[in-house]
């Protein structure tokens, strides 16, 4: 059973999916449908691992959380799921290139299936993704949006002084 539950952020509302296990997604307001396939979800602010997440984002937003300590149950391919285990290892304030990240896999020639996994990550924010960039330093898709994407890294370079 999945449980859900909706975060104000800075950046708009942010639906947060959990199951028992774990968080499982995090849902931006125009998320494109289809792309985080998930059952039906039903709304329960008080299940814990939906305030934990929620506690944690709101430390995160405050510039006092770094780095996230959640049970983490995202659906997904073994590939994509180690896509998405290396998101966590960017260090805050940092980006990596598709390619960075497709070496961090084991996977070096995957770079195009590498984007592909980013896209389809569910867990934006907690698996950073939006840490992501091309190779030249651009900018590139993000479910949330540029302007999100743009939001979090210059949170991120503000509260670890990296400006």
């Amino acid at each position: 059973m999945l449980y859900r539950s909706i975060l104000p952020s800075p950046i708009g509302p942010l639906t947060l999916i959990a199951s028992d296990e774990g968080l499982v997604a995090i849902l931006w307001p125009d998320d494109a449908p289809g792309r985080v396939r998930l059952a039906d979800a039903t709304t329960r602010d008080d299940h814990p691992v939906l305030v934990a997440a929620a506690g944690q984002l709101r430390e995160y937003f405050a510039g006092t959380r770094t780095r996230f300590d959640l049970p983490l149950a995202p659906h997904g391919t073994a590939f994509q799921r180690d896509v998405w285990l290396a998101l966590a290892d960017i260090p805050f304030g940092e980006t990596r290139s598709y390619a960075q990240i497709a070496h961090a896999v084991g996977r070096p020639t995957a770079t195009r299936a590498v984007g592909a996994a980013n896209g389809r990550n569910p867990l934006s924010i907690v698996a950073p993704c939006h840490r992501v960039v091309g190779a030249n330093g651009a900018l590139t898709g993000f479910a949330g949006g540029l302007a999100a994407k743009r939001f979090l890294l210059d949170h991120e370079r503000h509260t670890s002084g990296a400006w």
